[in-house]
């Protein structure tokens, strides 16, 4: 979502923060009104139609990627944010970054994983940050981790797990 809004504006690489929660693709929740620019909010160097824009293009953004490859998967991203994990947990910065973890009770949900911001530091995930999510982010927050307790069901269902 941040090379997104960079390329969008043009300018302030280094300095946009986008906030994304819940799964990939259509399960993706974007936050704009929790996206910066040098700490400007979004709404004042976007219109509301590019904003829209961007949202979906990061909804579609490993597809766009898998399709710039040709080949393969879109590993660029899980990469970056597996190293910036790491850096957290050797350096102990506590600087939050969105995560996949098990909910146990936070945003309404218990048992299923989705991604969320998330405190790092030397013990790994070691806050969950519950964000204010207005209507229409709350909804979409549900379909997110409904569609993985739907998985998880299936799972569940065909045995998948008992070995059989």
């Amino acid at each position: 979502m941040a090379a997104f809004i960079q390329e969008k504006l043009g300018y302030g690489g280094g300095q946009i923060r986008a906030s994304v929660m819940g799964g990939h693709g259509d399960d993706m929740v974007p936050l704009p009104r929790y996206s910066t620019v040098a700490g400007v909010p979004l709404s004042d160097v976007l219109t509301d139609a590019e904003i829209e824009e961007i949202v979906t293009r990061t909804r579609n953004g490993g597809a766009e990627i898998v399709g710039h490859l040709k080949t393969g998967s879109a590993y660029y991203a899980p990469a970056k944010s597996t190293a910036i994990m790491v850096n957290a947990i050797l350096k102990d910065t506590k600087q939050i970054y969105p995560c996949a973890v098990c909910l146990e009770g936070e945003y309404g949900f218990s048992d299923v994983v989705s991604g969320v911001p998330v405190m790092i530091g030397a013990n790994g995930a070691e806050k969950i940050l519950e964000v204010t999510l207005n209507e229409k982010e709350r909804e979409m927050f549900k379909k997110s981790c409904e569609s993985v307790q739907g998985l998880i069901d299936t799972l569940n269902k065909n045995d998948f797990f008992k070995g059989e």
